[in-house]
């Protein structure tokens, strides 16, 4: 974990001779960040990255090829924990950002997608191959990709396995948008400090508002945002906010 002065925490998972896969210990490693995470008032936003040349290779192989013995009922709580474990990273009040710098695979892509903003190297290859290993998808991976690029995208990369390239998965909506992978890091640290200085309480706001896709529909929008603006019109951060304006000058937040 590497925690910056302007609130940016940045997480890299390390295992980069094996491409980062998501280990048992790297699981529980995870879980005990995330839980410290939550707690931490200071935290503004989250970056996650890979080390080496890979984001994440996904599921650990080595332990797939060992089952057999156990039952379903067995490996079903096994996997339910493994997913919300690393999907607990959507839960998160602050912004969260995938800084994709290789390939993400299967439940590393899907697990990328779970951050509000996704950013990949122009060459990193992205691919869910769970039907070529003879696994139903996993990770939530039939929300995720539908949610995100829409369902021909999902169903293409689903049903066929196609690997798509971090440029074409821009252009196809599947991330945010994707970089030269030597200016990868550098793009997404200035898109994490722009986020992490903008005022604490509205942005964690406007990330409830937006989780799930957004309201069902106008109304529910009208409702919530009538609640929600007026409580940031109470704040300390929104007076700092238009002082700022008017003196010309970068506001100073501090989340109250």
């Amino acid at each position: 974990m590497d925690r910056r002065d302007d609130g940016v925490v940045v997480l890299t998972l390390n295992r980069p001779e094996r491409r980062n896969p998501m280990t048992d210990a790297m699981t529980e490693q995870w879980r005990q960040t995330i839980a410290g995470l939550r707690q931490d008032r200071d935290v503004r936003c989250v970056v996650v990255t890979g080390a080496g040349n890979a984001f994440s290779s996904g599921g650990d192989l080595s332990w797939l090829a060992e089952r057999g013995a156990e039952s379903v009922p067995v490996l079903r709580d096994r996997m339910l924990g493994f997913y919300r474990t690393w999907l607990s990273i959507a839960d998160l009040e602050v912004p969260t950002i995938a800084a994709v710098n290789g390939a993400a695979v299967g439940a590393g892509l899907c697990f990328a997608l779970a951050c509000d903003l996704v950013y990949a190297a122009e060459d990193a290859k992205l691919l869910v191959p769970f039907t070529s290993l003879g696994l139903h998808p996993g990770m939530a991976a039939t929300y995720l990709l539908p949610r995100v690029a829409g369902v021909g995208v999902a169903r293409e990369m689903l049903l066929t396995g196609r690997t798509m390239l971090g440029a074409e998965a821009a252009s196809a909506g599947l991330v945010t948008r994707a970089f030269p992978r030597e200016t990868l890091l550098a793009e997404v640290m200035e898109i994490a400090s722009r986020t992490a200085a903008n005022a604490p309480i509205a942005t964690r706001l406007t990330k409830i508002a937006l989780s799930g896709g957004g309201h069902a529909d106008l109304e529910a929008a009208l409702r919530w945002e009538s609640l929600a603006q007026p409580v940031t019109m109470t704040s300390d951060d929104m007076r700092e906010g238009l002082a700022a304006q008017r003196e010309r000058r970068v506001p100073r937040f501090r989340n109250s």
